[in-house]
C-alpha cells in the first residue's frame, strides 16, 4: 500500500467477505475513497479492475454486458457499477447464479444499492454490502475507533478511558474539515469551494443523468436546505413549502438526497418506552465539513458565543462517528433517535440486536452537567421497569473531563469516540 494512503477499516471487512460471499459491493458517496479501496482489493486478488467512469469501459458494459463480463473473467473489480444500468446488473446476476464460488466480483457504487430496487432485488442473497463513509476521526488521527464496542461494556469502562483530548477550537476545526480524503490538505477557503462544487456535481452526475428531473434547481435547493438543517426531523410538507414546490415533487426528490449519501436517515426508535412517540425520522448530514461549508461557517464563526449552528453540527459529528463505527464494530447494533410529544428527546439510541441500549447526547459546551443527562435518566428508569436493557447514557462534550452524571450516566470528551 502507498505509504501516503490512510488505511481504511473497511479493507479488512471486504477481504474477509470475499472468502464467503460471491460478490462484495462497496458503496458510498463520491470521493470517499471507494475506487482506491477497490484498487487495493484488486491487488490482493490479482484481479483486473475496470471503472465505468471511463467512457470506453462504460460503452462496452452497456453495449454488450455479457461479452463485457466474459472478457473480464473472475475475479474482477468493477468500479461505479451502477452506471452500467439494469442490463449489466442482470448479467451479473446470471453470472452469480451460474456459480456459487466466493469472491467472484468486487463492485463499487456511488448510490445506495439498498434504495435502488433493480439492483437490490437482483443481487439480494448473492452479495455482501459494505458502506464506505468519509474517513473516521480514528482513521485520520490513528485512533482505535472503539467506542461502540466499549460502550456496551458499561459506564465504568467508559470513565476509565484516559486518552488526551483536543481543545474546543480543535474540535471545531475537525468538524469543518470533515472526512473526505482529497480535501484534508486544503485551506479553509479552498475546502469551502470544493464542497460547493461537490454538492452540485454529485447531484448532476448521479441524479440528473438517472431520472427525468424537471427542476434541478429545486433538487439542488433541497440538498442545500437539508444540509444546513442537519439533525432536523423530515417533514415533507414543510420542506415543500420552504422550497416553493408541491409535496409530490418533494416526495420524489428527497430520496435522491439520501441515495447519493449526502444525508443519512436516523429513524425514530420503535420501543414503547414513552407515550405519544413522534415517528418522524431525522436527517443528518453524512459529513459535517460539507454542512459547515454550505452554511458558510468556519471554526471562527462556530466559536462565537451562542452561534446557532454549532449545536447541530456537534450532534451530527458525534452521530456520524458512531454510524461509521457500526459498519465494523463487534456489536451488531442500529442507530435511532427518540422524541415524544411530552418533551422527552434523546439525540441517539444505539440498540444492539439483543435489545441492550446505549443512549447518546452531543453538546457543544465544554462541560457535561446532570441536567444534560436528564432525558437519558428518564429513559433509563422506564427501561429498568421492564428489564435490564439500559447499559449506559453518554453526554459527549467539547471539554476534557470524564465525569459521573448519575447511575450509568457519564459525561465524556468527544474524542473518546475514537481514541
Amino acid at each position: 500500500m502507498d505509504a501516503t494512503l490512510i488505511a481504511r477499516r473497511a479493507l479488512g471487512s471486504a477481504v474477509e467477505s470475499l472468502t464467503s460471499f460471491r460478490a462484495v459491493v462497496i458503496q458510498g458517496a463520491r470521493q470517499v475513497g471507494k475506487s482506491t479501496l477497490a484498487h487495493i482489493v484488486a491487488g490482493e486478488l490479482a484481479a483486473p479492475m475496470v471503472t465505468l467512469d471511463r467512457e470506453e469501459d462504460l460503452s462496452a458494459a452497456r453495449d454488450d454486458p455479457a461479452l463485457f463480463l466474459d472478457a473480464l473473467g473472475t475475479p474482477a473489480v468493477i468500479d461505479e457499477v451502477q452506471r452500467g444500468g439494469d442490463q449489466l446488473i442482470l448479467a451479473l446476476k446470471q453470472r452469480l447464479d451460474q456459480s456459487r464460488a466466493a469472491g467472484q466480483y468486487v463492485l463499487t457504487g456511488s448510490t445506495n444499492f439498498l434504495t435502488t430496487p433493480t439492483i437490490s432485488e437482483s443481487l439480494a442473497g448473492r452479495i455482501d454490502l459494505i458502506t464506505l463513509w468519509p474517513l473516521s476521526m480514528g482513521e485520520l488521527m490513528g485512533g482505535s475507533d472503539g467506542f461502540v464496542d466499549r460502550s456496551f461494556t458499561g459506564a465504568s469502562e467508559l470513565l476509565g478511558h484516559g486518552a488526551g483530548t483536543p481543545s474546543r477550537r480543535e474540535y471545531l476545526e475537525l468538524i469543518c474539515r470533515g472526512g473526505f480524503p482529497e480535501q484534508q490538505r486544503f485551506t479553509d477557503r479552498a475546502r469551502r469551494r470544493w464542497f460547493e462544487r461537490y454538492l452540485e456535481t454529485v447531484l448532476r452526475r448521479e441524479v440528473e443523468t438517472a431520472v427525468d428531473l424537471r427542476r434541478f434547481d429545486a433538487l439542488l435547493g433541497m440538498a442545500r436546505l437539508l444540509t444546513v438543517n442537519t439533525g432536523s426531523e423530515l417533514v415533507l410538507a414543510q420542506l415543500a413549502d420552504n422550497l416553493g414546490i408541491n409535496r409530490v415533487t418533494a416526495e420524489a426528490y428527497e430520496p435522491w438526497i439520501e441515495t447519493t449519501f449526502l444525508v443519512h436517515r436516523l429513524p425514530a426508535w420503535g420501543r414503547k418506552v414513552a407515550s405519544k412517540i413522534i415517528r418522524r425520522p431525522k436527517l443528518h448530514v453524512c459529513d459535517t465539513g460539507l454542512a459547515a461549508a454550505i452554511m458558510g461557517k468556519g471554526p471562527d464563526a462556530l466559536g462565537r458565543l451562542n452561534d446557532p449552528s454549532v449545536g447541530a453540527l456537534v450532534e451530527s459529528f458525534v452521530i456520524a462517528e458512531i454510524a461509521k463505527q457500526l459498519t465494523w464494530s463487534g456489536v451488531s447494533a442500529r442507530l435511532h433517535h427518540l422524541r415524544d410529544r411530552d418533551g422527552l428527546e434523546v439525540d441517539a439510541i444505539v440498540e444492539a440486536s439483543d435489545g441492550r441500549v446505549v443512549a447518546v447526547e452531543g453538546k457543544s459546551s465544554t462541560i457535561a452537567r446532570p441536567i444534560d443527562a436528564a432525558p437519558m435518566a428518564t429513559l433509563r428508569d422506564r427501561l429498568d421497569r421492564v428489564g435490564h436493557d439500559f447499559v449506559a447514557g453518554i453526554v459527549f462534550h467539547t471539554g476534557d473531563r470524564r465525569v459521573t452524571l448519575g447511575d450509568r450516566l457519564v459525561g465524556l470528551p468527544i474524542a473518546d469516540l475514537w481514541t
